[in-house]
């Protein structure tokens, strides 16, 4: 059968993803991300605000980071560092990070939400440098200083009464720290539900300690997580919510590290039940709505970042508590995350006579921007009027998914490696290749004598033969996988009749015919516009809009009315 689909191919999306975040950046500033990019605007331009050098400096680090380690290269490394620069600059009272007071920045401060995004990258520095000793210090004091920094609950005062707290419960005074005047309870950022957004460092907490042994950090992130479970009263008894579905699924993920260090259970009941929701939410093939019950679900969007979130969630669920999570980890990194990316740009009308000031750059933004995520996808497409059709906090999030996929393609179980997520992946140990979604056939090379195996899903179905070297084979079952003994050089091969399927879902408030060829959706009906996703059909020439069929409204302008609704 001669390739017809496009196959699942996350080096090739780390590359995309590289040439983003290594081109949208300002030269001038020292490689200063660029968050905000307005493609449907005449001319298309990029303009930095004040996240640029706030949770970007931070979230571009760790993706790009991401990217590097996926394609093997040096490349980008320049602008690693001039992130890392930017990451070292800015630091103030109680070891927080503020940002600096460019044009666009207005009110210089801090926000806990964005130590979310800082600590990540600090984590990857200390981890890969140990003998980084600027970045060390800057670790330990932000940890310290917001541990410093937490109202401590200790005694319920009720009316039956004084009881004391048995369990640590950390909570900020506020989401906003002034630079030049701390915790001011007349200013917030407007984006409410402070509890969960002020916990997004929480996996993060959870890093640092299984790094460096950090107790304080362990103690924050106990504290923080107790607060929201409990007094926060922002989850109801199954763990459903009103709110930003990033925040809650992130928040989700560090509930289940911490649930694995702490060997807490109800942590890890209460991250799965999180997840769970979520999952309720979503589509099949992996499109999450960015609110949960705050809009009409015709009206939601997806945000990449909560598509990573839900990898990340599923790969922690699978490998620690019930391997069917493996699946969702598969079908949301193979399908809408791929999705969300921006591959072709033809629509987009560039004027390069214009000169970059002012914070906005004009120049080659059609170039530039191939490779970003939508922070505002619908099942079907990425709309360019809407808000944060392409957002820059998703571009330093995805590639994180990306690796984590990568990462977990193949691992190794009871001495046994098994094949989680079909892709074409090679390790010191094993060649995996896939020949999805055209033929139902999978792969293992062996590179040295092992034991090694297949993960069975129900999308394979049960007409499935095994051999080894073109001889048939009666592999062992257990727990789902199917495995057997390897010498080097050996070939077992995993094959499964596979066939185009449709199946109809409810997403985003609306009914989709999805168009299913083993794990890979291959079209999706009725298409979307303006940019139509899911044409994975190589037979069949590509839909995408011209410059004539998007039109500028304005809708697309970074206002207070949408950073309200927004991150």
């Amino acid at each position: 059968m001669n390739e017809r689909y496009e196959a699942f191919d996350p080096l090739q999306s780390a590359a995309l993803v590289h040439h983003y975040i290594t081109h949208m950046v300002d030269k001038a500033q020292d490689n200063l991300p660029y968050w905000l990019l307005l493609p449907n605007k005449k001319p298309a331009e990029a303009a930095h605000c004040r996240v640029d050098d706030a949770e970007l400096v931070g979230s571009w680090y760790e993706g790009l980071h991401s990217a590097m380690q996926m394609l093997g290269t040096s490349d980008g490394a320049d602008v690693l560092q001039s992130l890392r620069r930017h990451l070292m600059r800015s630091w103030g009272a109680h070891g927080l990070r503020f940002c600096e007071p460019y044009p666009w920045t207005h009110t210089v401060h801090a926000s806990f939400h964005e130590m979310g995004y800082i600590l990540p990258a600090l984590n990857l520095i200390t981890e890969e440098f140990p003998d980084d000793f600027e970045a060390e210090k800057r670790t330990r004091e932000l940890i310290a200083g917001m541990r410093s920094l937490v109202i401590e609950r200790k005694v319920r005062t009720f009316w039956s009464g004084d009881f004391q707290e048995t369990e640590p419960i950390f909570e900020f005074p506020n989401d906003v720290y002034l630079k030049d005047g701390g915790f001011d309870l007349t200013r917030h950022t407007g984006r409410g539900e402070q509890p969960i957004r002020n916990a997004l460092m929480l996996p993060a907490l959870v890093r640092r300690y299984e790094l460096k042994g950090d107790e304080t950090a362990l103690e924050l992130a106990v504290g923080l997580a107790n607060h929201v479970l409990g007094p926060s009263r922002y989850f109801n008894y199954k763990m459903e919510f009103f709110g930003h579905v990033h925040s809650a699924a992130w928040f989700a993920y560090g509930l289940l590290r911490l649930a694995r260090v702490t060997k807490n259970e109800t942590y890890l009941q209460k991250g799965r039940a999180i997840y769970d929701y979520i999952r309720s939410l979503s589509s099949s093939f992996g499109w999450v709505p960015e609110y949960a019950q705050w809009h009409a679900p015709e009206e939601e969007h997806c945000e990449t970042c909560c598509v990573r979130d839900m990898i990340l969630c599923a790969i922690e669920l699978a490998k620690g508590t019930d391997a069917a999570y493996w699946n969702d980890a598969n079908l949301f990194a193979r399908n809408q995350l791929i999705e969300n990316q921006v591959r072709y740009t033809g629509y987009v009308t560039v004027d390069n006579t214009r000169p970059d000031e002012n914070g906005i750059t004009y120049r080659d933004i059609d170039k530039r921007m191939v490779g970003g995520f939508t922070g505002g996808s619908e099942p079907n497409s990425i709309s360019l009027q809407r808000f944060r059709s392409i957002a820059g906090c998703c571009v330093g999030t995805a590639p994180t998914a990306l690796k984590a996929v990568w990462d977990n393609a193949l691992t190794e179980e009871d001495g046994v490696w098994v094949v989680n997520i079909p892709m074409n992946r090679q390790t010191d140990v094993l060649l995996l290749s896939s020949e999805l979604p055209n033929e139902g056939v999978l792969r293992l090379t062996a590179k040295r004598d092992c034991r090694a195996g297949f993960r069975l899903y129900d999308w394979m179905g049960d007409d499935l033969r095994f051999t080894v070297d073109d001889v048939p084979a009666e592999p062992t079952k257990r727990d789902g996988v199917v495995f057997t003994a390897l010498k080097e050089g050996d070939v077992f091969e995993l094959r499964f009749p596979l066939a185009t399927v449709e199946k109809k879902e409810v997403a985003a408030g609306r009914e989709y015919t999805a168009l299913w060829r083993g794990c890979d959706v291959i079209d999706l009906l009725p298409h979307g516009a303006h940019v139509r996703l899911y044409q994975r059909d190589k037979t069949k020439p590509k839909v995408y809009p011209t410059p004539d069929d998007v039109e500028y409204t304005g809708a697309a302008n970074y206002g207070p009315t949408q950073q309200q609704g927004g991150k």
